[in-house]
């Protein structure tokens, strides 16, 4: 009997919430190597970033990462009733236009996602798994997209 689809999400998120920072950071490094005009996006104080490195070891920013972290926790544990983030991750979509985050670059953010789980997991990042969390990414970046409607 195959896991379903939801089971494979949980499981596969345990190994990785249990040090979400240093999977974050595999990620946020992955994006940023994939997609370099978005470091610039990142400033705080009117500080722009030199390289990568320095935003990754920011304080400010290693928040943004536990942050995104818990984004993707609370998906896991809603997985199976996602219309329950609905009005949250569409705040989340009107946050990021509001900073000059294109919709676009969220499938860049995807693929880093992917990337991490299969850096993390290793042979248990199965095709059935990727393609679990590519659905639930895919619906995520639905409900967040609805804070860019309107444009």
């Amino acid at each position: 009997m195959e896991n379903s689809e939801p089971e494979l999400i949980r499981q596969s998120w345990q190994a990785v919430s249990r040090s979400p920072l240093e999977h974050g950071t595999v990620l946020f490094s992955r994006l940023f190597t994939l997609e370099p005009s978005l470091l610039p996006l990142f400033q705080y104080n009117g500080c722009q970033f030199s390289s990568p490195q320095d935003c990754l070891s920011s304080p400010e920013f290693l928040d943004h990462i536990r942050k995104v972290m818990l984004v993707i926790d609370a998906a896991v544990t809603n997985v199976e009733d996602l219309s329950s983030l609905q009005e949250y991750l569409a705040g989340l979509g009107r946050k990021h236009r509001a900073v000059g985050v294109r919709l676009s670059s969220f499938s860049t953010v995807g693929e880093s996602l992917l990337y991490m789980l299969e850096k993390c997991l290793g042979p248990d990042f199965t095709p059935a798994t990727r393609a679990a969390w590519s659905r639930l990414y895919g619906a995520v970046v639905q409900a967040m997209s609805q804070g860019w409607d309107g444009e």
